[in-house]
Order: C-alpha cells, then sequence, then structure tokens
C-alpha cells in the first residue's frame, strides 16, 4: 500500500530569515500580491526537478527547492525513478537559462549536501515554481522543520494533483 508523504508530513514553528549564511542580504519575497520580484539570482542550469544552479553576484550556488520532492534523476548510485525525466523537463520549462529570479530563504539556509535552500520565484511574473512543480503533479510533498512557511499551499496542491491522478500521482501508482 502507497502511503502517501502527506501522511508522514511534521508542522513546526516558522521564522523567516532575509539574509544568508555568508551574510550576504537575500531578500523575501513582498506579500505575495505583487506578480513582479526584485531578483536576486539567474538561472545557470536547471540540475533535476527539485535543484538548479543559479549565479547570485557572480557566486554560483546549487539551490535545493524547499518544501517539494521530485523523482531522482542524477543520483550517484541510483536508477532513475518513475516521472524523474518528466520532473526534470518540466522544471527547465519553467526555469530557461538565465531566467532572474528571487529566492525566498527559510529558517535552515543549507541541507546536509551543502546547497543553499529556497522558494523560487520567476522575477518576471512572480511565479511560485515550488508550488508549480507539485500543484502540476511533478513532486511530491518533503518537508523538513523548520523549513515549513509554505507548507500549507504545498499540502493543498499536493492533495490536488493527487486527487486528480495528475502528473505522477497517474504514472508511477503501481
Amino acid at each position: 500500500m502507497r502511503v502517501p508523504r502527506l501522511a508522514r508530513l511534521v508542522i513546526s514553528g516558522v521564522l523567516l530569515l532575509g539574509c544568508s549564511d555568508a551574510g550576504t542580504p537575500v531578500p523575501t519575497a513582498s506579500g505575495g500580491e505583487s506578480t513582479t520580484y526584485e531578483p536576486n539570482a539567474t538561472l545557470v542550469r536547471v540540475v533535476d526537478g527539485d535543484t538548479v544552479e543559479v549565479d547570485i553576484d557572480g557566486t554560483r550556488e546549487k539551490v535545493r527547492l524547499i518544501g517539494i520532492d521530485t523523482p531522482e534523476t542524477v543520483k550517484p548510485n541510483s536508477p532513475v525513478e518513475c516521472f524523474g525525466p518528466e520532473a526534470s523537463a518540466f522544471t527547465k520549462s519553467l526555469l530557461p537559462e538565465g531566467t532572474p529570479l528571487l529566492l525566498e530563504r527559510d529558517v535552515e539556509a543549507r541541507d546536509d549536501y551543502g546547497r543553499l535552500l529556497a522558494y523560487v520565484y520567476r522575477a518576471a511574473d512572480g511565479l511560485f515554481v515550488n508550488l508549480e512543480i507539485v500543484a502540476e503533479g511533478y513532486a511530491n510533498l518533503l518537508t523538513f522543520p523548520p523549513n515549513v512557511a509554505h507548507v500549507d499551499d504545498f499540502v493543498a496542491a499536493a492533495r490536488t494533483a493527487e486527487a486528480v491522478d495528475l502528473g505522477l500521482w497517474s504514472a508511477c501508482s503501481g
């Protein structure tokens, strides 16, 4: 029996930080109603469905999108997972090389692999990339408290995608 990741969700308190662990200011999105955002990074490339490489003031950083988990395509010593190539292609369609981005941080700055953790928005139109990937069925929910600022939105999007068998929910159910 498949147990949705939603059932394993643990929620805790949230504190948003506006600066990186290196002391460089990283602005946060302003209220959610605006359709444009002041960029603080530029997309270099999409690594896979939930990881991108960006340029921040001349420094390249790998960024892990907070709150989501797409099927693996590039993990060493691991097979390509069901719907992984599609998830990577979808993220690439949302974020062409050179796309100006706003990275919004949560409590923890980096993961155990040293990747910057962020909510990613396209600066031109304010598209919340993490949420779009979940809503379109290309990712499961993956929450690591205390990084839970948008968890309610992710839960709702994942439930809806699963309910209508969107994307990986229909392709990988067996």
